[in-house]
């Protein structure tokens, strides 16, 4: 399974990476906006929204990518690991 992280802490990037590992799943994390990120999303089979860690523009970005792709979007408004790991068991089980 794969899995785009829109937003979150950047110290926590690895983190983040290394959760998913543990779900079994590949993680693309974009916690700051660094060029055209629409090229970069893919077709991943998750999209998790972090929004309290993330710009409007961001966001926008992001689910207009998801809309045309058909992603489904998961939204958080924590950015913690706790609560990356409570979505990776709701989707990955």
């Amino acid at each position: 399974m794969s899995v785009v992280i829109v937003g979150g802490n950047e110290r926590m990037v690895c983190q983040y990476e290394d959760i998913c590992k543990g779900f079994g799943c590949k993680a693309k994390v974009f916690a700051k906006e660094k060029g055209a990120m629409k090229k970069k999303i893919g077709v991943p089979d998750l999209m998790i929204l972090f929004t309290s860690t993330v710009s409007h523009k961001m966001v926008n970005c992001a689910v207009e990518e998801a809309k045309k792709k058909s992603i489904p979007v998961c939204r958080c408004h924590t950015s913690s690991a706790a609560a990356l790991e409570n979505i990776l068991k709701q989707y990955c089980a």
